[in-house]
């Protein structure tokens, strides 16, 4: 028995082209027109493809892209505090532990200044203040890190003798000094910003000239030694002896 082909009623393939043409047309409605990045969106493309003459031209010219983003205006949220820090519970202990330690660093290191001032060696200096305040108050911080710490405050102190050796005291030696200071750390990858004080410490100070480059070691990195010290007892306190 020979089978007849049936053919689509014309009403029904009208019901499913207009179906389909519904359905996709939201879809391309919400494809946007516009450029972002030198991408092009869907309907340009439909719209290229359909004139070859338009799509050559745009091939020949050549697009500029314009980040917009890197042009925004200035953000306050770095002028508010840190939203997750203010979220996060303070503790009794966290706030004894890091003063009792900073205390206890001034005044191990200015009981050895009254011992080592005879020979003109100064331990309590400014910079490690600011040494202090990282290892104690954020001692994972990348200037936290041993090697950032010591690499840095040996080479930032020995570029301040060579700075004023060469150039003697001046604001040329001190401009220097600190370029070289921070390129070092750059190159290094050994970020402790505190390490950029000592070059202008040592040009500006008479009192550390004649220790010549036995500077790279007393007081910064000697004394951090002492400072690391403190730093695993307060955050071992920290850990073991909350209230």
């Amino acid at each position: 028995m020979a089978s007849v082909p049936v053919k689509p009623l014309p009403l029904l393939r009208r019901n499913i082209t207009s179906t389909t043409a519904s359905k996709s047309s939201p879809m391309l409605a919400n494809v946007s027109s516009r450029h972002f990045l030198g991408i092009i969106t869907y309907k340009e493309s439909l719209s290229q493809m359909r004139t070859p003459a338009s799509l050559s031209h745009r091939r020949r010219v050549s697009t500029v892209v314009s980040s917009a983003g890197n042009l925004t205006a200035p953000s306050w949220d770095s002028w508010k505090p840190d939203k997750t820090a203010a979220a996060t519970a303070l503790l009794m202990s966290d706030v004894i532990w890091p003063a009792a330690g900073a205390f206890a660093a001034m005044a191990i290191l200015g009981r050895m200044d009254q011992m080592l001032s005879p020979k003109g060696i100064s331990m309590s200096v400014a910079p490690l203040g600011a040494v202090s305040a990282i290892l104690f108050i954020t001692p994972s911080a990348p200037a936290a890190r041993k090697y950032n710490m010591f690499l840095a405050q040996i080479g930032c102190a020995a570029i301040g003798v060579v700075a004023f050796s060469v150039f003697g005291p001046g604001w040329l030696a001190r401009s220097v000094a600190l370029a070289a200071s921070i390129a070092f750390m750059v190159i290094t990858r050994a970020s402790h910003p505190p390490a950029a004080s000592l070059p202008l410490m040592f040009i500006d100070g008479a009192k550390f000239h004649h220790l010549n480059f036995w500077y790279a070691l007393f007081p910064g990195a000697a004394a951090c030694v002492i400072l690391c010290i403190l730093q695993s007892i307060v955050c071992y306190l920290k850990e073991n002896m909350k209230f």
